[in-house]
């Protein structure tokens, strides 16, 4: 026994919802489209979970955060997509998939059918266990990658007001949660094992403002070591982290960020796979040409890095990619390649930052330190790879992403730290609104909504 579709999305996250609502806007049919997912709830906004979801006072809740509000567009409630025909298969795990006969099987035995499939199955956070360190599943230890996981981590940060929590990893859970467990009035020792906090995208200067601005906040730092244990109580509670190099930390509860993988392993030997993920082509199309992947488990060419292929682990990259496969899906004589800048953000306390590009290159920084209003530029082979913000203006935003996009040339790396911010200004004013800049009104947004509001 089984169902058929035209088209079948497997996964309902981010790229999920985004992908729905470009199909309905494409004006696909009623009956023609499912969505299969592992949760009980429709797609929704996750970056949510790890900021708005886990405030003490007035904390974000569904239905409020569905997608598609992350772009302030439409919100995909459940009735959305009753309204327009869409199946929703929730709490239903697919155990195997053939793309050859074109059919998943479900783990209660249903065979769904496809013409056309976008994979969007994600990632799932990497567990200490897979580094040798057991004891992960008492319950005061927290990950972060779904409503299950943040709700937990409420209830959790709940029993330990007052507390102490040790968060492990040094990335964009560990600052985001860390974050979150201060506002929570609980004392943070925050381990990893770099030099600095964010490795990925800080600089060390960087990396430093945050860090002593954290440390203003009571969080006590602890680098270049990882855990190797915990102690528990007689209940399995764990009561101490213990680390290599041999310091017990006192626990109330712990949350790892330590890093994710991507969910691949369905069709592993089926499609090509590359760094880590599914390798797709420009349209999002995989080895097969009935299959697309889009989000964190697509690896697809960029064009601003001479089509190198990259996996992208950021909700930007989620939503675009799984609006572009839809294009190149519903309308393939028009749909060119996706020309994606990579995006990546971040709020933390009343701090908020946004980096455009690769951080490849010397390092030019720039602003003021001192204030919370600087950034930095990565230059190579003369030209501009990428540009870091923080607390910009949209305009400001804007400016560096264009600047970026454009790959703007780079002479005197002198007089680019003296210029700062007006060097994305200069490199294209006729097509950045300066808005607050001239007359202290907002501008017009050449690229949407890049905040976004989680």
């Amino acid at each position: 026994m089984g169902r058929a579709f035209v088209y079948v999305i497997l996964g309902g996250g981010v790229a999920a919802g985004y992908a729905a609502l470009e199909f309905v806007r494409r004006g696909i049919s009623h009956g023609k489209l499912c969505i299969i997912s592992e949760e009980s709830v429709a797609p929704y906004e996750r970056p949510a979970l790890s900021k708005g979801f886990l405030l003490p006072e007035d904390p974000a809740r569904l239905p409020s955060f569905h997608t598609c509000v992350g772009v302030n567009e439409e919100r995909l409630t459940p009735e959305w997509y009753r309204e327009h025909g869409i199946e929703l298969v929730f709490g239903t795990k697919v155990k195997s998939a053939d793309v050859r006969r074109k059919t998943l099987l479900t783990a209660t035995g249903e065979t769904i059918s496809y013409k056309i499939l976008i994979i969007a199955t994600g990632a799932r956070a990497l567990k200490l266990e897979e580094f040798g360190v057991r004891g992960s599943d008492a319950e005061n230890v927290c990950y972060l990658r779904n409503l299950a996981d943040a709700s937990r981590l409420v209830d959790v940060m709940r029993s330990c007001t007052g507390g102490n929590a040790v968060v492990v990893g040094g990335g964009y859970i560990g600052m985001e949660c860390t974050a979150a467990l201060v506002k929570n009035r609980i004392k943070v020792t925050w381990v990893f094992p770099g030099k600095h906090c964010m490795g990925r995208v800080f600089t060390p200067k960087i990396a430093s403002f945050y860090e002593e601005y954290y440390k203003s906040m009571g969080v006590n730092f602890i680098k270049g070591t990882v855990v190797t244990s915990f102690e528990n109580d007689s209940g399995g509670k764990v009561t101490a982290v213990i680390l290599k190099d041999g310091r017990r930390l006192p626990a109330d509860m712990v949350v790892v960020g330590i890093g994710i993988r991507a969910n691949t392993g369905l069709f592993e030997g089926q499609l090509n796979m590359e760094k880590g993920g599914i390798k797709v082509n420009g349209r999002m199309q995989t080895s097969n040409s009935s299959v697309y992947a889009v989000g964190d488990v697509a690896a697809f060419p960029i064009k601003l890095f001479g089509n190198d292929v990259r996996r992208l682990e950021h909700v930007d990259s989620a939503r675009k990619t799984a609006r572009h496969a839809v294009a190149a899906i519903t309308a393939p004589c028009t749909t060119g390649d996706l020309d994606y800048l990579p995006f990546f953000y971040s709020r933390v306390f009343t701090l908020s930052w946004q980096f455009y590009g690769d951080n490849v290159g010397e390092v030019v920084h720039f602003g003021d330190f001192s204030s919370g209003r600087f950034g930095a530029y990565w230059v190579g082979k003369g030209r501009l790879m990428g540009a870091f913000l923080e607390s910009g203006s949209r305009e400001e935003y804007e400016a560096i992403a264009k600047a970026v996009k454009l790959k703007a040339t780079v002479k005197d790396m002198a007089k680019l730290e003296g210029e700062g911010l007006e060097f994305a200004f200069q490199v294209a004013p006729d097509r950045v609104t300066m808005g607050k800049r001239n007359n202290g009104k907002s501008g017009c947004s050449i690229y949407g909504n890049v905040l976004g509001p989680n």
